[in-house]
């Protein structure tokens, strides 16, 4: 594998690691089974076991941290067996606020034998945690009694207003008779004598008048211990008769040293009413440096364990940050053709062309006609041509190199639009077994992924021909119109566009059209070839033959070809043509070559307005008898606004017909103003006014006619295919030396 696959396989990992960790992080805030008041049964075991009981022990932990390390896997156990009655933390039992953080407690903490209660700290409040504390524990300040003993928790975060939790305190105490009194909040009223870690004036209990009134509190009171956990160390102070005590080792950094280092406090209340303190330190290493070396595994050990989620999100983001940098500026990039390749080799040599296409004859579109032509085109000059395409009917006639593929759902009035079953293996095999050189794609999704994933698994170039404006489909998709329209068309096709090796579109505004999407693959503007001599082998007795069939007599004609739909715009051309028969004298008919859905419908439209002499549906045409129809005409009237190229409008043009079409990307480069034609806005007025004007100036519609099959004399079959060929040999250059 080479350093470019690397880094995309890479780039594709992360971003799965990415997508699944934030989904996991949804399901615990969404959709995990809630937690709720779990200081309420704690409150009741601990009320069980200390009552009528003389004498009794609890520990205290300080700065849990989710450490899994020190705290579950060392601590705890000596919790378990030191015959404690419950356990209490003194504060920042969770490394943060986060939902991953409270459920990753709550399992360590059933590993506890015994019951426990939690002070609410900084790290329980930071990232709406207090919102998840007050949910799963309960209130952020409260007191039990439990036997002849008042515990008591206190928010220093800010969080509860100081002023009422001192008033609530002053009120409580005066009417308490517990012969005990331990108070727990996160942040000590005193500074600790050592030098302090990581000084922070914020690890402080803070503002002064708090800090003083609760110091008064502690000394009317004859509160017996407080507990805080503001700093990593172990520090002890007596002030009036209370044990000031700070316990921030069981879990989390410490410098694993004299002053800070792994322990727990245990506190025993003999029957005598007499209290004492004991410290459990937990030694790590003998060597100061593996002390320091341990500690520090151990840290960041149980930061991984408790924020693995943020932490392989933050190192999926940073690589796909440093992939994406890498790419950009170390990754060369030549946005000009490599001009050293030689086509050469396989040009002078038959090509065996694979194409794949969600609809090809007997379907009658400008996209089969296309392949149709492009096919035959490649035979004549010694290719071998394999079509992959739906299949139109129950009875499968043998044909000779087309893979006619099941339908599994059929779309439109006519059933013309297949879904077909791309999953049977056969279709591997056949094309597998045709050993192609090259795959040529028609559509970008359906029979077209399929033929991608087949280019993939035979590893041949994929070369994909942009036939149709795919956001003017958005009526045959089930999604909203204008998020397809919008949105997921444009998404599609540059997706797709920039999996294959090679693209072809038929004019330069569709190239336009692609790079401003961000396409970035090799482009090659090929205009779609047209039979150009057979329309200039059409008798005039044919013609006339036609013409008498129709019943048509001195009036002038114009000729349409189109798909009955609702994207070819084909209202507009009623509207249009209704409003020229009620100013022009002249006699004239359309002549509108097409099925569709839509047919019944524009139908009733042009008879509700009074143009079924006028406006006449001829119905499909077969392609070999379209000739003679064009040769019909005077005229050839459009306004599609889908189209990429238009190719109806150059057979038209080879026939010697002008044309009249409303402006789109296919229209502008085929369709010169005033020389072989006219394109107007999609206003019906102005394109109204140019029919009208080639009606009744004959001498510049013979003029433009002639203009029209010059023009098209370029773009026969012959060319087509030549330089469809060229194509194909440039981008097997171009892949073989890679």
């Amino acid at each position: 594998m080479n350093r470019r696959n690397f880094l995309k396989l890479l780039f594709y990992a992360n971003l799965c690691i990415v997508a699944l960790l934030i989904g996991y992080k949804i399901y615990l805030n969404l959709f995990a089974p809630e937690i709720e008041a779990l200081h309420d049964e704690q409150v009741s075991r601990i009320s069980k076991k200390l009552t009528d009981k003389e004498s009794y022990s609890f520990a205290v932990v300080g700065n849990i941290s989710n450490s899994v390390s020190m705290f579950e896997q060392r601590i705890i156990p000596v919790l378990n067996e030191a015959d404690l009655d419950f356990v209490v933390s003194a504060g920042n039992a969770v490394s943060g606020g986060g939902e991953d953080k409270y459920r990753a407690l709550q399992g360590t903490l059933n590993h506890l034998g015994i019951p426990y209660l939690l002070t609410f700290g900084e790290n329980e409040n930071e990232g709406f945690g207090s919102l998840r504390f007050y949910d799963y524990f309960g209130p952020h300040f409260f007191s039990i009694r439990a036997g002849s003993t008042r515990l008591i928790f206190l928010d220093s975060t800010g969080k509860t207003s100081w002023q009422w939790q001192l008033r609530w305190l002053n009120d409580l105490l005066n009417q308490d008779n517990s012969t005990h009194r331990f108070l727990f909040i996160g942040h000590s009223p005193l500074r600790p004598d050592q030098e302090i870690p990581f000084d922070d004036p914020k690890e402080h209990l803070y503002p002064q008048e708090f800090r003083d009134a609760l110091l008064a509190a502690v000394e009317k009171y004859g509160i017996d211990m407080v507990f805080s956990n503001n700093l990593p160390l172990y520090s002890k102070q007596m002030r009036k008769g209370t044990r000031f005590i700070i316990t921030g080792g069981a879990g989390g950094l410490v410098l694993n040293n004299e002053t800070s280092f792994y322990h727990f406090v245990r506190v025993d209340v003999s029957a005598n009413g007499e209290v004492s303190q004991s410290l459990h330190r937990l030694e790590l290493g003998r060597h100061p440096v593996l002390k320091q070396l341990e500690s520090l595994w151990f840290f960041i050990y149980s930061l991984f364990y408790v924020s693995y989620i943020n932490f392989i999100l933050i190192v999926s983001a940073l690589l796909l940050a440093a992939i994406k940098l890498y790419n950009a500026v170390f990754v060369g990039r030549d946005y000009y053709p490599d001009y050293d390749l030689d086509p050469s080799p396989w040009l002078d040599k038959p090509l065996r062309v694979a194409m794949f296409t969600n609809n090809y004859l007997p379907f009658i579109g400008g996209v089969p006609i296309s392949i149709e032509r492009l096919r035959n085109g490649l035979c004549n000059i010694g290719d071998e041509v394999l079509i992959v395409a739906p299949n139109y009917s129950d009875t499968v006639e043998k044909e000779e190199n087309v893979l006619r593929v099941p339908s599994l759902l059929s779309m439109g009035k006519k059933r013309e639009f297949r879904i077909t079953n791309i999953f049977l293996p056969r279709i591997l095999k056949s094309v597998k077994a045709f050993e192609p050189d090259i795959i040529h794609l028609h559509h970008p999704f359906w029979l077209g992924s399929l033929g991608l994933f087949i280019s993939r698994r035979l590893k041949r170039p994929a070369v994909y021909t942009y036939h149709t404006r795919l956001e003017e489909y958005a009526h045959f998709v089930p999604l909203p119109s204008m998020l397809f329209r919008n949105l997921i068309s444009h998404a599609l096709v540059k997706r797709f566009a920039n999996k294959c090796d090679s693209i072809i579109v038929p004019t330069h505004s569709t190239e336009d059209y692609l790079r401003m999407i961000g396409v970035n693959k090799p482009i090659f503007v090929q205009p779609t070839g047209i039979e150009y001599q057979r329309m200039q082998l059409v008798g005039e007795q044919e013609v006339e033959k036609l013409r008498k069939s129709l019943g048509i007599g001195d009036e002038q004609i114009f000729i349409s070809v189109s798909r009955l739909s609702n994207e070819k715009n084909i209202d507009f051309m009623i509207d249009a043509i209704h409003r020229l028969s009620k100013r022009t004298a002249l006699k004239f008919r359309l002549l509108l070559i097409g099925e569709g859905h839509q047919r019944e419908r524009l139908q009733q439209r042009i008879e509700s307005l009074g143009l079924e002499d006028t406006f006449i549906l001829v119905g499909a045409v077969p392609p070999e008898g379209m000739a003679t129809w064009f040769c019909l005409g005077d005229a050839f009237l459009f306004t599609s606004k889908s189209e990429t190229q238009g190719m109806v409008i150059l057979e038209a043009m080879a026939a010697g017909l002008p044309v009249v079409a409303v402006r789109s990307s296919g229209i502008d480069d085929v369709v010169r103003e005033g020389f072989n034609g006219f394109k107007t806005p999609e206003k019906q007025e102005q394109w109204c006014n140019r029919v009208q004007q080639l009606l009744e100036d004959e001498g510049l519609r013979k003029k433009m006619a002639g203009h029209a099959r010059q023009f098209a004399r370029d773009y026969s079959v012959e060319h087509f295919a030549k330089n469809i060929q060229e194509i194909y040999a440039t981008t097997l250059a171009r892949v073989s030396g890679k």
